[in-house]
């Protein structure tokens, strides 16, 4: 199992497809792991260069003894690349992972090729629910936060009819380590970068799914309207985990926004 060790925490990663390719990374959402993308990474491997992740608190990657906020999980990300000698690569990140994405943009637009943030806000949710949910966590575990994960991620048509696919990651979650999320709740509370949006000048897709409640579509909007040169893709029929719900749509979207970087991709 592949370990980067950083001095708050170890990091898991996993590696993809033929090194010679161009570079593509992963970054989950708040409560899941690393294997989130086992749908992009079937689709994609034969032309990229997989790396995925799992973020402080979550899978199989430590949680630090002390707090921690956005920037420290935006410098995980430049952390693993320095590790695995990786100048240039594009960015995926869905929901928590699109913010670290967004940040990264913002402040470290040297390291990426192109970014692709899905399910996403420049803030997400306030500051008070957060915080309260971290505390709720920690006095009572993941178990009950896992119940409701699915209303939040899918679709109801989805969650009856994939439900072996809800409750694989609603186990995950429930299983997970409370701690690493109570630790990650706190980050996001903090994390808003509204007012550097309009900083980006790297090639950006911002990815929304129609039926998301958790980051809407107005959301998608307003960063697209921040953002100059931008894209955005819409998928029908997805809540918050867009690439899950509708995987060969959004590998479609994914694929088609990457095509047109091949010819110039370093590696």
């Amino acid at each position: 199992m592949p370990m980067l060790k950083l001095l708050s925490h170890d990091m898991h990663y996993q590696e993809f497809g033929d090194a010679k390719n161009p570079k593509l990374l992963f970054s989950n959402s708040l409560g899941t792991n690393l294997s989130l993308w086992q749908a992009q990474v079937a689709a994609l491997q034969d032309d990229y260069h997989i790396i995925c992740y799992d973020t402080r608190g979550h899978g199989h990657s430590s949680t630090p003894a002390t707090g921690f906020v956005l920037q420290d999980l935006a410098y995980d990300v430049l952390a693993l690349l320095d590790h695995l000698h990786i100048e240039s690569t594009h960015f995926c990140g869905i929901s928590m992972g699109g913010l670290i994405g967004q940040w990264l943009a913002i402040h470290h637009a040297e390291s990426f090729q192109s970014i692709v943030i899905s399910n996403t806000a420049a803030k997400i949710g306030q500051e008070k629910a957060w915080n309260e949910r971290a505390a709720q966590v920690r006095a009572e575990g993941l178990y009950a936060i896992a119940a409701s994960a699915h209303s939040r991620w899918f679709t109801p048509d989805y969650v009856c009819t994939h439900p072996e696919v809800v409750m694989r990651l609603s186990q995950d979650l429930a299983t997970g380590s409370a701690e690493g999320y109570a630790k990650c709740c706190e980050a996001l509370a903090l994390a808003d970068v509204r007012s550097q949006l309009s900083e980006i000048e790297v090639p950006m897709l911002i990815i929304a799914g129609l039926e998301d409640p958790v980051t809407t579509v107005d959301d998608a909007i307003a960063m697209q309207a921040a953002i100059f040169g931008s894209q955005m893709a819409e998928i029908s029929g997805a809540s918050h985990i867009a690439n899950v719900e509708q995987a060969d749509v959004f590998n479609q979207v994914l694929h088609r926004f990457l095509a047109q970087f091949k010819a110039t991709c370093k590696l």
